[in-house]
């Protein structure tokens, strides 16, 4: 069982104020990689990149984070992508992106999925018009092979001016997926959904399992036959730029670990579940105590295979 992920790389330069304090390589997906390598599991990151310094940067922090970067391409015309994070009062962030990106994206080749092999997606590159063939395509591939799709839309405020045309890809996307993991703000700007019922029942039109999170108000899950929450610990963060991802991440790994193949996560029952979301908790309660985007090293060890 091998763990897949798609999405963009960029380099996050952080800032307090006026004042930056660190840099970092992101992206949704690749924040997620980075803890499942330090973690020891299998994963694969597939996405793009410059061949200019930033690029060679982030590929060698793939590298040393136990990262396959077999199905990273490097693109000479256009550059790496950067992004300036603004921290607010409550540590969250403002993101000012800066891209230039080739005209052809995601010309790399595509792995030879298998069946229960494990692929995470999200975000806007799997909306983006001018990358969502290959996504689509891609997506076709790990589908018709069995692999068990988990999908975090993180859809922000800023793309609500496009929404109603989003809609469809959103929901396209949600009916690949075993496993939808979205906030309450993903699933409010997407659907209006104010609870966790009411999210459900637009995202269980479409796939197995809604885990559905809160930040300090916890987390519910929702599949066919449970409803349940589990409460987080509150805690004063550091930055909460990674926070989502590594819980995604706490998520992938759950299910690795356990050995969850495709058809049993919709007969998963709540202890089963408790697990793998409590895992993800911690994951995410961690990251958030650092400027790091992934699970510290210290930490990672704990839980190492």
């Amino acid at each position: 069982m091998q763990i897949f992920a798609v999405g963009e790389t960029i380099l996050d330069i952080i800032f307090k104020g006026v004042e930056p304090q660190t840099a970092r390589p992101g992206g949704s997906s690749f924040n997620a990689s980075i803890t499942l390598g330090r973690l020891g599991a299998p994963i694969t990151f597939i996405s793009e990149m410059g061949k200019d310094r930033v690029g060679d940067l982030i590929q060698d922090f793939m590298e040393e984070n136990g990262v396959d970067a077999g199905y990273v391409g490097r693109y000479e015309e256009g550059q790496s992508a950067i992004a300036l994070a603004f921290l607010n009062e409550e540590n969250d962030a403002e993101y000012h992106f800066y891209k230039d990106y080739p005209h052809q994206r995601l010309a790399v080749k595509f792995p030879e999925f298998q069946a229960d092999d494990l692929l995470m997606f999200g975000s806007f590159y799997a909306l983006n018009p001018g990358i969502r063939p290959r996504v689509k395509e891609l997506l076709d591939q790990a589908d018709r092979a069995g692999a068990t799709i988990v999908y975090d839309p993180n859809f922000r405020s800023t793309h609500l001016p496009e929404r109603s045309e989003l809609i469809p890809c959103i929901e396209e996307n949600m009916a690949y997926a075993t496993v939808v993991r979205a906030s309450d703000e993903d699933l409010l700007n997407i659907f209006g959904a104010e609870s966790p019922d009411a999210a459900w029942k637009e995202v269980g039109r479409h796939s197995d399992a809604l885990i559905y999170t809160a930040n300090a108000a916890g987390v519910h899950l929702r599949t066919p036959s449970l409803s349940f929450y589990m409460e987080v610990e509150r805690i004063a963060p550091v930055s909460t730029i990674g926070a989502g991802d590594t819980f995604n991440a706490g998520l992938l790994y759950g299910i690795w670990k356990k050995g969850y193949r495709k058809k049993q996560i919709a007969l998963l029952d709540q202890s089963q579940w408790e697990e793998i979301i409590g895992m993800a908790i911690r994951f995410s309660r961690e990251v958030c105590l650092s400027y790091d985007n992934y699970l510290p090293l210290d930490f990672a060890a704990q839980y190492k295979i």
